[in-house]
């Protein structure tokens, strides 16, 4: 298995990287049996998926999780490895967690995992895809649910901005 993973966050968003490293590479390399990988993930705030979402996308306003496919047409077909980058927004992750009941954590790493199966090919275009999309990270997330302390992504202090 040889892989590379990078986390990088916005100094405001309040997330232990080293934790939500080890839980992504649980997913790959646990759940999903990746081979090879690079995969590049950064938590932003709105301001900033704001621009990334109406830039490459031309859509408006911020979003939960863009993800960038990487892969060469040949690594595309081969299911054991992928390429890409995600950007999760922080304050989506928040303001969801407050709708869905649940805890912004959770969200980011529902957002991980749905943009991790984005570069495995998975879509969400059409109804049944996006229902076959749904509980294939459904599952997945209860798996990482189960190994790993979710929770504890959350970190107390976090650099603010001059």
């Amino acid at each position: 298995m040889s892989g590379t993973l990078v986390i990088k966050r916005a100094r405001t968003v309040p997330v232990d990287t080293r934790h939500l490293r080890q839980i992504a590479r649980h997913l790959l390399v646990e759940l999903l049996a990746l081979e090879k990988f690079e995969l590049g993930v950064r938590l932003v705030r709105a301001p900033e998926m704001t621009r990334i979402n109406e830039t490459f996308l031309q859509h408006e306003g911020a979003t939960d999780v863009i993800t960038f496919d990487y892969a060469d047409h040949a690594a595309r077909r081969t299911p054991h490895a992928l390429h890409g980058e995600l950007f999760i927004c922080y304050d989506v992750a928040v303001s969801q967690a407050r709708e869905f009941r649940t805890t912004w954590p959770r969200e980011v790493v529902r957002y991980l995992v749905h943009g991790v199966l984005h570069l495995q090919g998975f879509d969400d275009h059409r109804p049944a895809d996006r229902r076959k999309m749904k509980r294939e990270e459904n599952r997945l997330l209860r798996e990482l649910t189960r190994c790993c302390a979710i929770s504890k992504l959350a970190v107390r202090s976090v650099r603010r901005p001059a």
